[in-house]
């Protein structure tokens, strides 16, 4: 467990793992995802939600390290709680997750640290998730690093 900063919120220990939130309108996709990122080391979904409205809600009570936000969703889209969200908490990486490629700069523009498209490899996945959570712990992700990955 991390200790207490001066604001009295826990600070977060390196061997904790990254708190993960996902965000995906379809309840299969978002339980799929959920379970897959539950059984990698070092990572902790700690929160699930259906929309981009409802996300903002539950970064009130589980902030999260990372956000697997889909972008098409019904109530907010991923585009409209991306721009919130970097608002209010810059420090939330978001990995935007959709299956229209041609979303990608929209997605980067709103604020996504990365984007990747659905159907990519497990792999691909889980390294881009690494990716944040280092960058979270190290502060190095800077916009000019931001990274698409579309399927070839």
């Amino acid at each position: 467990m991390g200790k207490e900063s001066p604001d009295g919120e826990a600070e977060k220990n390196m061997n904790d793992p990254a708190d993960i939130m996902v965000v995906e309108d379809s309840s299969r996709a978002r339980s799929a995802l959920t379970a897959y990122i539950s059984l990698q080391a070092g990572f902790k979904v700690s929160a699930e939600a259906s929309n981009g409205a409802e996300a903002i809600d539950l970064i009130k009570k589980y902030p999260p390290d990372i956000i697997l936000m889909d972008l098409q969703m019904p109530v907010m889209d991923g585009l409209e709680a991306t721009r919130t969200i970097k608002k209010y908490w810059p420090q939330i990486k978001i990995l935007a997750l959709t299956m229209y490629p041609n979303c990608e700069a929209e997605a980067l523009s709103a604020g996504a640290d990365a984007f990747l498209v659905k159907g990519c490899s497990a792999h691909d996945l889980i390294s881009m998730i690494q990716a944040l959570a280092q960058s979270k712990e190290e502060g190095d992700f800077h916009p000019s690093a931001k990274v698409g990955l579309t399927p070839e």
